[in-house]
Order: C-alpha cells, then sequence, then structure tokens
C-alpha cells in the first residue's frame, strides 16, 4: 500500500522557495549534512545542496521527504556515469 503522500517510486521532485526553504521528494538516504552543504540520494542521482546556515528541519526517509532551510546559494546533481567504452567499445564488443 502507498502511502498518499510519499511520490511514486522512482519519482524525484525538488521545490525551492525563495532560496530559502528546498523541498525534496524522492529522497533515498542523505549521505552528509553540515551547515554548508546537504548531500543526499535521489532516483535520479546525488544532489547536492550548499549554502550558509544549511538546516535539515524535516527529514523522513520512510516518506522520501527532506525539508533543508537556510542561505541556498546551489543545488546541484552529480553527472550520471557514462556506459564504459563509448560508442566505438559497444560496437566492437
Amino acid at each position: 500500500m502507498q502511502n498518499a503522500n510519499r511520490p511514486p517510486v522512482g519519482e524525484h521532485t525538488l521545490t525551492l522557495t525563495d532560496r530559502s526553504t528546498a523541498t525534496v521528494t524522492g529522497v533515498e538516504d542523505v549521505d552528509c549534512f553540515n551547515e554548508q552543504i546537504v548531500v543526499l540520494r535521489t532516483p535520479l542521482g546525488a544532489l547536492t545542496i550548499s549554502g550558509e546556515g544549511l538546516n535539515i528541519s524535516q527529514l523522513s526517509l520512510g516518506d522520501g521527504r527532506l525539508i533543508v532551510e537556510g542561505e541556498i546559494a546551489a543545488i546541484e546533481y552529480a553527472q550520471r556515469k557514462k556506459q564504459p567504452g563509448g560508442f566505438l567499445g559497444r560496437l566492437f564488443s
């Protein structure tokens, strides 16, 4: 049974309000956090929120929901890894 507030598996949303509150759904885990950085895992890969005075005001891994408050300067997804070998590697394998 799926929780009505939880997004479907694999779905991920990010809402930024006034550069002071980031609401993230689809959170799988929080890798690290402090007042300058929050790194978390989502279905789309690692997500890094950086800024000053960051605070995780709400975290529910059961619902996959996280709220970060503070002065948010940047939000960045880690680049996904490419398949090894590229086109020629796949062509000749």
